[in-house]
């Protein structure tokens, strides 16, 4: 099993005694553990390292690590243990570029390398589920096809936010296709788990957004998919007319999904509670509540509505879709807040309500504003206040995340050191960015206006907090690293005097800043 928190770690533990074996510390966000039984390994994501790491069974000794790209939150073994294949939730590149998507890493289990870094098509991203098909050939992967570089003028049809499993051939480790799992007039929001069956008939897909099931029929799928182009992005709703039923589950927030024999088990998130199909026939066999559930708080109803495509237009997006874990896709988006023609790249929501004004331009002077803002003008939708607040109240509750670069709880070395720069008025980091949130909730020209921004040159000052998280930086999204901020993306001193600064010097201030 694997333990996150403030000391990561993977512990054994003995089934026939209930005690722990043995215990290893990984690096933070440890997820997706899998067995290898005949390698005698385990395979262990770690979120924030951006790494997948290896331990040999039963001893439990730590093998090595490679690097992932960025966040890994999933990964599938192949059935012959050779391919270990890892979904990397947010894309890595700068978000005002004309290609943006996150990747999977392919592992050579065996051999213990990575073979290659498969991009997915443009706008592919947070990436939830991995499955590998029975003879080992394919591997599906959930994701959202984002359409961000359209105005978000409206949201049917897959306008901002599509749904879609993308096949990998494992034999030739190439993209097969992308295919979309909504319908023309319905979105099937936030696909997440995903599961082959053991016979090869289905591929499942569970779509936490609108509490659903997708069941394919696998052979009819992949034949089809030998007429399609490699490679492409198959952008036809009806593409899966006909070998796909979408069958509700009477549970909210499917995240998990297990097959036995003829039976679908999902798993509901928000409701704490199991639902049971039989795949013959789609209807519900069986439900099971996981413990005692009481009445839910307000906190707990606004992350369920944050999560709940279907309070939108058709179901076509949540809140978490551009917001995931109430932070950020990694993405630019032409939001009709300010405007058409000015995108701007996604905030983290993490203590917004603390920080105002919201928006990069400050065009909202509250969260509390930007959450009805975003009700109405990014899922269309007409909510009661009620709804409003209760997300207000879940995301007022957000909690940051300890940075992973901090050494058992303190600051580096080098991080020390960018501290003393930092509050260095000479500099001038801290004068904008006072602690503790890190922001003197200000606006200013800092010389990042581009000509699209028009007339508007000032942007809000954003906290520092937990930015380690939310790459890529600038209200355009155009740096991928503090250092970029501090150097390519600061060429006027505009956003602290910098320029004088060693390259060494920008590495220990850079340090600093991803430790908050």
């Amino acid at each position: 099993m694997t333990l996150t928190g403030n000391s990561d770690a993977v512990v054994q533990i003995d089934p026939r005694t209930a005690r722990e074996r043995s215990r290893c510390p990984v690096p933070a966000g440890a997820c997706a553990p899998i067995l290898a039984p005949g390698l005698k390994r385990l395979f262990v994501c770690s979120r924030f390292d951006h790494s997948v790491g290896a331990f040999a069974l039963p001893e439990g000794d730590f093998l090595g690590r490679l690097p992932a790209v960025r966040e890994p939150v999933a990964a599938a073994l192949s059935p012959d243990e050779s391919w270990l294949v890892v979904a990397n939730h947010l894309p890595a590149q700068a978000a005002d570029g004309k290609r943006v998507a996150a990747c999977v890493t392919l592992i050579d289990a065996r051999s213990w390398m990575v073979r290659t870094n498969l991009a997915l098509p443009n706008g592919s991203v947070a990436l939830r589920g991995v499955s590998i098909a029975p003879g080992g050939r394919y591997a599906c992967v959930t994701h959202n096809v984002a359409r961000f570089q359209a105005p978000a003028a409206q949201v049917e049809h897959g306008w901002m936010n599509d749904s879609a499993v993308s096949v990998i051939d494992l034999q030739t480790l190439s993209l097969r296709n992308t295919v979309f799992l909504d319908e023309p007039e319905r979105g099937a929001a936030n696909p997440w788990a995903t599961a082959w069956t053991p016979d090869a008939r289905h591929i499942c897909v569970a779509h936490s957004g609108t509490h659903e099931l997708s069941l394919l029929d696998a052979e009819t799928f992949l034949e089809k998919l030998k007429g399609s182009p490699r490679g492409r992005l198959l952008e036809d709703m009806e593409w899966v007319r006909g070998l796909r039923r979408r069958l509700p589950l009477e549970l909210n927030g499917p995240r998990s999904l297990a097959v036995i024999g003829d039976s679908v088990v999902a798993a509901g998130f928000f409701s704490d509670s199991l639902t049971i199909l039989d795949r013959k026939s789609g209807a519900v066999t069986g439900k099971i509540q996981l413990g005692e559930t009481g009445p839910e708080d307000r906190r707990q109803i606004g992350e369920r509505l944050f999560h709940d495509a279907t309070i939108g237009r058709k179901s076509w997006q949540s809140c978490a879709s551009c917001h995931p874990d109430g932070r950020t896709d990694g993405l630019n988006w032409d939001l009709l807040n300010d405007g058409i023609g000015n995108p701007k790249n996604t905030k983290s929501m993490v203590l917004s309500h603390r920080t105002p004004p919201a928006m990069s331009t400050g065009v909202r002077g509250t969260a509390e504003d930007a959450v009805r803002s975003g009700l109405r003008n990014i899922l269309f939708a007409l909510r009661p206040e009620e709804e409003a607040a209760a997300i207000d109240t879940y995301l007022q509750g957000l909690e940051p995340l300890r940075s992973p670069t901090l050494v058992e709880g303190k600051l580096s070395e080098r991080a020390q050191r960018g501290k003393a720069l930092f509050e260095d008025p000479a500099i001038g980091c801290a004068a904008c960015h006072p602690a503790p949130l890190y922001t003197d909730c200000k606006s200013y020209d800092v010389g990042t206006a581009r000509p699209f921004d028009g007339k508007n040159r000032k942007f809000d000052t954003p906290t520092l907090v937990e930015v380690w998280r939310t790459a890529p930086y600038l209200h355009d999204g155009s740096q991928t690293s503090v250092r970029g901020v501090l150097t390519d993306g600061n060429p006027r001193d505009r956003h602290g005097r910098t320029s004088q600064l060693t390259p060494e010097q920008i590495e220990d201030l850079a340090a600093f800043v991803m430790s908050l």
